[in-house]
């Protein structure tokens, strides 16, 4: 059987639109992430400074920048109640970028690194994280989104803390000193401190839930340890708000204001929440 001559255009006119739309597939999300052929991943992209030959631990590239924009970082460890440390970084010309990880290498945006022990255990997108009971020596890197490292004079960009409340860089001394500033920052570790008196007043925070909506947006309350909180909360629905870690919980009326105080007695993280929706309304941050 044979075939007109004229219907074998629209045939390849068709294989030729199907090809080029397959094509086009392949390159979904943002440019930056495609990688120049006989590339590594962390050489992708992006001019900021200059890609050094030398690698950290784990085989990143260091990627130099002069000290006066590259950005730094200090890292706080308080023992969490639960075991292990909370850990909180800040940090100075430097965002956090989770969105563009795998990108190019913009000024002053990426991500941080945990280093437990001198092991890369953790990623760390924003000034929050925790490490395990067990671990020592504690050392937080600042990379770039393609995943090299910031560097200044050839050295990561970094802070190291000992948990045991010393600094690093020195054997256990008998009262432990202040943390002598590094060149990429300023390490600080910290025991717990002593419990303060409770406020008279104490603090009040007023929070309004609207279907998946929260006002204002969930972010962190801090606390010193015996501060008094008090939590109003109104909500368009039947719920329950619970507090993590002091195990208070409050019943939410639609359209009726419901409050709930307590002391803060007891240092770490906690989440408040709801139950029924699964909200995250807060987090409370008790030093």
């Amino acid at each position: 059987m044979t075939h007109p001559r004229g219907a074998a255009a629209p045939l390849l006119s068709l294989v030729l639109v199907l090809a080029a739309a397959l094509s086009l597939a392949g390159c979904g999300g943002r440019a930056t992430t495609h990688h120049k052929p006989g590339t590594t991943h962390e050489e992708a992209s992006g001019s900021s400074g200059t890609l050094l030959p030398a690698r950290d631990e784990s085989g990143h590239r260091l990627r130099e920048v002069p000290a006066a924009t590259a950005p730094t970082v200090r890292v706080e460890v308080r023992p969490d109640t639960e075991g292990g440390w909370n850990v909180h970084l800040t940090v100075e010309r430097f965002r956090f970028t989770p969105d563009s990880t795998g990108g190019a290498a913009l000024p002053g945006r990426g991500h941080a690194r945990l280093l437990a022990d001198g092991r890369e255990t953790a990623r760390l997108y924003g000034a929050w994280g925790y490490v395990p009971p067990g671990v020592r020596t504690l050392t937080v890197r600042l990379h770039a989104d393609d995943h090299t490292v910031w560097a200044v004079a050839g050295a990561p960009v970094q802070a190291t803390v000992r948990l045991d409340g010393t600094p690093a860089a020195s054997p256990p001394p008998t009262t432990p000193p202040s943390t002598p500033p590094s060149a990429t920052g300023t390490a600080t570790a910290t025991t717990a401190p002593p419990t303060p008196l409770p406020s008279e007043t104490g603090r009040t925070v007023t929070l309004t839930i609207t279907g998946k909506t929260v006002q204002p947006p969930p972010d962190r309350i801090e606390l010193k340890k015996g501060e008094r909180l008090t939590l109003r909360v109104t909500g368009d629905r039947a719920d329950t708000l619970h507090v993590h870690g002091y195990d208070r919980e409050l019943p939410l009326s639609p359209g009726v204001p419901a409050t709930l105080t307590l002391t803060a007695d007891r240092t770490g993280l906690f989440e408040v929440e709801t139950h029924d929706s699964g909200l995250l309304l807060t987090q409370l941050v008790v030093r």
